[in-house]
């Protein structure tokens, strides 16, 4: 489905910002015998409203094809989970939570996040579309409804349980075509002085850090403090805290109130807001830049790959996760990989939407002789590199594509 109006403001001044390569479903990586079956691509373009200057998906996949069966747990992630504990303990604090209190999550996935309220005596539960994932959820303890959030969510929660004095979404207030409802359903859900408190990728890192590949149809929304500043009040909520943190490569944690609410504005949106401006992410010519430089990015390590095939090298990726298949697509790299590596064992034996290239067990790059393993998932080169010191001892080349083309091999 084509968007026709701004998901936020619902403006219909809406206009092309950047072009990347359709791609199947970012994160379906299929097994053997699903070999046959078609994976289609889709648009991945980005579209800016120019009334409000909201970045945005133009085309939509299905949601139930993207989450009603997805398989990512957050508990897999240790270095998720101290985060959680760490967030938990500081909303603990704030709103000084109690056992009569109420903590609901938005995306909860497997209930990791709102263990750790449960586990302080604090009442909580979790709404994910994913159904297994939601099943297991409950089967731990964790009280999760098996649906997308909405309206008559909010209502059945509020009708069972009363109202929240605390509303979380980790990285999914991204993800959902009807933000406005899930406002709404927010703004019901919370007492008069409760808060709600969200994560999500920040477009302004996305451009400064080059993160063009966590582009992919999961992904709807790509937010700026200014646009949601204006969303968030037109739905009876206001920001009063937005902080830029590390998660994602480079995301923004707010909160939020309802209008009118104890909690003043933190002065800090405003610069934030001002930083925005001042940079032109409001305007087409800072996309138009943006898509200028990944194809400059793109044509430099095409032309180091080309080179080293020529010379008769042979070539892995490491990693295979979503953002992997929007980094493959869009530079064109499936011609030259003999397969991909990753430590997730549950993407070994599959194989990449779209080109079907299988994934291994790490281990295949020394099996496979390969000479030049291009780091994939290049945020976590170092790690990989520092794991894999014995690839480069036998004389091995690891390529970094990205923020910009690093070759690094044995002195």
């Amino acid at each position: 489905m084509q968007i026709k109006k701004c998901r936020l403001c619902n403006g219909n001044d809406i206009k092309l910002a950047l072009n990347l390569k359709s791609t199947p479903v970012a994160d379906d990586y299929v097994r053997e015998n699903k070999l046959s079956d078609v994976q289609p691509s889709y648009p991945l373009d980005l579209f800016l409203c120019e009334n409000c200057g909201h970045v945005q998906l133009g085309y939509v996949v299905d949601p139930n094809t993207l989450f009603k069966d997805y398989i990512y747990t957050s508990s897999v992630s240790t270095s998720l989970l101290k985060h959680f504990e760490v967030a938990s303990s500081e909303m603990i604090d704030l709103l000084k939570l109690g056992e009569n209190d109420l903590v609901v999550d938005i995306g909860s996935n497997d209930g990791s996040f709102l263990r750790f309220f449960s586990d302080a005596g604090i009442n909580v539960i979790g709404i994910d579309p994913a159904v297994e994932i939601a099943q297991k959820a409950n089967d731990s303890g964790i009280e999760t409804i098996a649906e997308f959030f909405m309206l008559s969510v909010a209502n059945s929660i509020i009708d069972r349980k009363g109202h929240a004095k605390l509303v979380t979404a980790n990285n999914v207030f991204a993800h959902a075509e009807n933000l406005g409802e899930i406002a709404d359903g927010i703004f019901d859900l919370l007492t008069p002085d409760g808060i709600f408190v969200f994560e999500v990728s920040y477009m302004v890192d996305i451009v400064e850090n080059m993160l063009f590949d966590t582009i992919y149809h999961e992904h709807l929304c790509y937010h700026t403090v200014y646009p949601l500043d204006l969303f968030l009040l037109k739905h009876g909520l206001e920001l009063i805290r937005v902080e830029r943190i590390d998660s994602k490569g480079g995301s923004i944690h707010c909160q939020a109130q309802k209008k009118g609410g104890p909690r003043p504005r933190s002065t800090y949106i405003d610069q934030l807001i001002e930083k925005e401006k001042k940079e032109g992410y409001g305007q087409l010519i800072r996309y138009s830049k943006f898509a200028n430089d990944i194809n400059f990015k793109k044509t430099a390590v095409l032309d180091w790959i080309k080179r080293a095939a020529n010379s008769g090298q042979s070539f892995a990726g490491y990693g295979a996760s979503a953002t992997v298949t929007t980094l493959l697509h869009h530079f064109e790299l499936e011609q030259y990989l003999e397969f991909l590596v990753d430590d997730n064992k549950l993407k070994q034996g599959t194989y990449s939407p779209g080109h079907h290239i299988p994934v291994c067990n790490s281990n295949e790059i020394y099996r496979k002789e390969v000479d030049v393993v291009i780091i994939l998932a290049w945020n976590y080169s170092t790690p990989i590199i520092q794991n894999h010191s014995e690839f480069l001892e036998k004389g091995g080349v690891f390529l970094i594509p990205l923020p910009n083309l690093k070759v690094i091999k044995q002195p």
